[in-house]
């Protein structure tokens, strides 16, 4: 019996997706593929566990929208990350959702085509196409969990996961994070409160229970290990900074109260620039000076990075689409490659006789 005066009132219609083993049928992983996976991982965890000296940055663009430019700038990346492996492990940031606080784009897997029309199907495919072409450059990619059901389309090629400022307070993505392969790090809140990071990594170290997807697309009571590889990533908050040494130290202890490892990283991005992309490589210089100082408990940055410095709009007429300028990001605004390549160059050439003694 049918109720649909009282059932899925406000839903327009169901829509069928393929199922996580159907897209994985269609792009399998490859050996080349899960052993770059197997590696970022490995490399992530001696970093955190403090057996790996290297620093770790997870870098690029804000956002993929085009496959091609995206596929340009990991080749650029791959041979920078070989260039300064000795010191730095880079991650290429790879999101594919963006979180909204009213409206907007909300990504490449759920609007592909940027023009509304919102292929979920077609976008859960060429995302996963394009980090199998990550991976097999040798790439490891991070990105940012905000569905609960993407990653058992996409986990098997991530590395590294982020929780954003807005989703870490979520018990979803908690609980999401709790099972998840990957290290994962939990920003801290959009008013820059760290308690509620905090608070994230301990529940996400824990064992949890709840409802999601299996690889048949069935639904299943996911029970989980927990994770014990959640960390914090410092991203400022409420238009204010929060990098410095005095946050920082404070930062750390509010992690050793919880009983949990000391381990910080800095998005230099955000509140942390004031939203000004040209500020990004002093935030950089600056996490680069803790450390140089002393700092044992920074063991990572991320930075927003793409071929063009800025961003530009998406136009509402979809014939201007192919007008967008080429490698320069549609959502926040990023630092060019050219400006990626001096800072992450200079890191490394300030760090390399400083990180092995940290260990």
């Amino acid at each position: 019996m049918t109720t649909p005066d009282i059932d899925n009132i406000n839903v327009a219609a169901f829509d069928p997706m393929p199922t996580p083993d159907e897209i994985h049928a269609r792009l399998p992983l490859t050996a080349v593929a899960a052993r770059t996976v197997r590696d970022g991982r490995a490399a992530l965890r001696g970093i955190l566990d403090r057996t790996d000296h290297r620093l770790f940055v997870v870098v690029g663009p804000c956002s993929i929208h085009d496959p091609v430019a995206g596929l340009d700038y990991a080749r650029r990346l791959k041979a920078l990350a070989d260039e300064v492996s000795d010191t730095l492990f880079i991650v290429m940031r790879v999101y594919f959702e963006k979180p909204r606080t009213t409206t907007g784009w909300k990504g490449f897997i759920n609007d592909p085509h940027m023009d509304d029309s919102f292929r979920i199907d077609v976008g859960m495919e060429r995302a996963r196409r394009f980090l199998l072409d990550i991976a097999e450059l040798g790439l490891a990619a991070g990105t940012e969990a905000l569905d609960p059901i993407a990653p058992q389309y996409l986990g098997d090629l991530i590395s590294w996961t982020a929780i954003g400022a807005r989703t870490t307070e979520s018990q979803t993505h908690r609980e999401l994070s709790s099972g998840l392969s990957t290290p994962v790090g939990f920003k801290n809140g959009t008013n820059g409160d760290v308690g509620i990071a905090v608070n994230a990594i301990v529940s996400a170290s824990r064992q949890h229970s709840f409802l999601g997807i299996n690889e048949c697309g069935r639904s299943a009571v996911v029970r989980t290990r927990g994770n014990r590889y959640g960390h914090l990533v410092l991203r400022g908050g409420d238009g204010r900074p929060n990098y410095d040494t005095v946050s920082v130290q404070i930062a750390g202890e509010a992690l050793a109260k919880a009983g949990l490892p000391v381990n910080i990283v800095v998005d230099c991005s955000h509140a942390n620039s004031y939203k000004k992309p040209d500020q990004q490589p002093l935030v950089l210089e600056n996490v680069v000076n803790q450390i140089r100082l002393g700092n044992r408990s920074l063991i990572g940055a991320m930075l927003e990075s793409n071929i063009v410095a800025g961003n530009q709009p998406i136009p509402d007429d979809v014939a201007k689409l192919a007008d967008l300028t080429y490698g320069c990001s549609v959502t926040d605004a990023c630092i060019s490659w050219e400006t990626t390549e001096k800072a992450l160059r200079e890191a490394a050439a300030r760090l390399r006789d400083v990180l092995p003694g940290r260990q």
